[in-house]
């Protein structure tokens, strides 16, 4: 469903004869397939967010490509975007309006009739427990709420694809579980699944298989099962440490 082949995504940087290229993304590949939740793990400043911003057609990518089933990013964006449901931290929501107002308005935007939005709304908002706020304006509700009404809204055209940046950042720990609970329930439902992340502990509970992003770079690639036995290591966290850490640090992930 989901296919990364070579992407890559440089940016120039400074002006007046300072300019300085910085490779964001440097010739990154994976797959993420129905029923499957991919993880794609890496540090802050990794190049995570660039990734799956050209993936969800927001920025475009220096080369390579991205398909959704037979189409790509840079000549079918349109369709790509009907089929793709983003979240990013940097979805900021008018705090003036309900969760409930907001899902309407969104669904309109991607030209929904009303009966179809309000079957979104009451799936999404049993799923996610959201009945109890859905009414209050969004400057009221803890981060937890804003959070859940910020995932409600990127799925309200029922994509077939998620691709969830950092999904549960800042979340206290009954809001991050009701989280993954919610995107585990997506993809087994069929759902194509992509999230980045920081947090080992919820990438393994969470996340089939994985890719480890370093400095714009795949560094590993596969199952849980498959990293561990090419690493000689029981922990993932020992794996990305070790591309992470400077020299000195676990010794561990530089199996390739």
């Amino acid at each position: 469903m989901l296919r990364v082949e070579d992407l890559t995504k440089v940016y120039e940087k400074g002006g007046r004869g300072r300019k300085e290229t910085v490779r964001a993304v440097d010739d990154v590949s994976f797959d993420c397939n129905p029923g499957e939740i991919f993880g794609l793990l890496g540090p802050n400043g990794a190049g995570k967010t660039t990734t799956l911003r050209c993936i969800s057609t927001l920025i475009k990518p220096t080369s390579g490509n991205v398909y959704i089933d037979r189409y790509n990013v840079l000549e079918h964006e349109k369709t790509i975007r009907s089929r793709i449901g983003f979240l990013t931290s940097d979805m900021k929501l008018d705090g003036f309006f309900t969760p409930g107002y907001m899902m309407d308005y969104f669904g309109s935007l991607n030209k929904m009739a009303k009966e179809e939005i309000g079957r979104m709304k009451d799936l999404l908002f049993n799923e996610l427990q959201m009945n109890d706020f859905v009414d209050k304006k969004i400057d009221k509700l803890s981060t937890g709420m804003k959070q859940k009404t910020a995932i409600a809204i990127s799925l309200i055209h029922d994509p077939e694809v998620i691709v969830f940046d950092e999904p549960t950042n800042g979340l206290d720990v009954i809001t991050s579980k009701s989280v993954t609970d919610f995107l585990r329930k997506q993809a087994g439902n069929g759902k194509t699944v992509l999230i980045s992340t920081h947090i080992m502990s919820i990438a393994e509970k969470l996340c089939s298989r994985f890719g480890i992003l370093v400095k714009g770079e795949i560094k590993e690639l596969g199952t849980l099962k498959q990293i561990l036995d090419r690493n000689s290591t029981d922990s993932l966290e020992d794996v990305f440490f070790g591309y992470v850490l400077p020299e000195g640090g676990s010794g561990v992930g530089h199996a390739q």
